[in-house]
């Protein structure tokens, strides 16, 4: 960013223009992460590899692999554990897309979550 516009006050004046700068420069850097997230994959699997899913790094399934013998019948109890593992397998790769959110996103955000101020967390 090219210029705090807090810098001005000391001059006197409070700079408007450098402000507005600086807040299209961050809307173009949070843009540019967040579009890099979505070109992103994040694999999560369960099982020994038995169910594998990808997901973007904004957390969206992009697709699901079943492993052969990942099922082994068609019964109801069965393709009830299948879906358990996919949704524990989706679990495990929105968790690491999240960390990578968090990874991507953090330096724009100034490390500063709700957390950091009383009563917002």
């Amino acid at each position: 960013m090219s210029q705090n516009p807090f810098d001005a006050l000391s001059g006197g004046g409070f700079d408007m223009n450098a402000l507005l700068e600086q807040a299209q420069q961050m809307q173009q850097q949070i843009a540019d992460a967040q579009a890099g997230l979505a070109n992103s994959t994040v694999t999560g699997s369960v099982a020994g590899g038995a169910v594998t899913v990808d997901v973007n790094g904004l957390g969206e399934l992009t697709g699901v692999t079943l492993s052969e013998g990942a099922v082994e019948s068609t019964s109801a109890e069965d393709l009830a554990d299948l879906g358990d593992l996919i949704v524990a397998a989706y679990r495990d790769a929105r968790a690491k897309a999240d960390a990578a959110a968090s990874e991507a996103m953090g330096p724009l955000a100034g490390g500063a979550g709700l957390d950091s101020f009383p009563g917002l967390g």
